[in-house]
């Protein structure tokens, strides 16, 4: 009879926790983008098998949507507190542009808006995703110059939306924090412009 030893280790095996994969898998999409994360990409980094990978998250898209979800509560920008009422419209969305500026620059292995970058996906799904939060967005600034401006509630909006697009992509291609904020500040005067007083 050969002897074998076994090696037992003691207890339960660590059991996968589904919120920390979220923090961990939105690291790599935001570093990454989504199209370029596959689901070796995430079973890796998540430290799971496929067969967990799924009956955790269901997809790839299943997870992003609890990534945008979470992203929307922790790390986009607080659209809320900077759309306050006792300041002109005019400040309180120059104001945006600058801490937008300041986000997509902030990490430098995770440039850009997550959301912004997600409605440019390959993914059908992730894109909609995507979408539902950035509409939502731009229906909260739009409504908050509405309040005091409503015949330039649209065409304002649309150039906030544009104008945080082009700062999420110029951050995704290497721009820096200074020359976002050059940009977002020229924004602004832009909007001080159009909105005097």
């Amino acid at each position: 009879m050969v002897a074998t030893n076994l090696v037992r280790t003691r207890g339960r095996p660590r059991k996968f926790d589904p919120e920390h994969g979220v923090v961990a898998a939105q690291s790599l999409f935001h570093e990454r983008g989504y199209d370029a994360v596959g689901i070796a990409d995430l079973t890796k980094a998540l430290g799971i098998n496929p067969p967990s990978f799924y009956a955790a998250y269901g997809s790839k898209a299943g997870l992003y949507a609890r990534i945008l979800d979470r992203y929307a509560k922790t790390g986009a920008i607080p659209l809320a507190m900077i759309l306050s009422a006792d300041r002109p419209v005019s400040a309180a969305l120059a104001a945006l542009l600058e801490q937008a500026a300041r986000s997509y620059a902030a990490d430098p292995n995770a440039t850009g808006c997550l959301v912004l970058e997600g409605t440019r996906s390959n993914d059908a799904h992730a894109r909609d995703a995507a979408c539902r939060f950035h509409d939502a967005a731009q229906m909260v600034i739009r409504r908050y110059i509405a309040q005091r401006h409503p015949q330039d509630a649209d065409q304002l909006a649309d150039f906030v939306a544009t104008t945080m697009a082009g700062l999420s992509a110029s951050a995704r291609h290497g721009q820096g924090l200074e020359r976002l904020l050059s940009s977002a500040r020229l924004a602004g005067e832009a909007l001080k412009q159009a909105l005097p007083g």
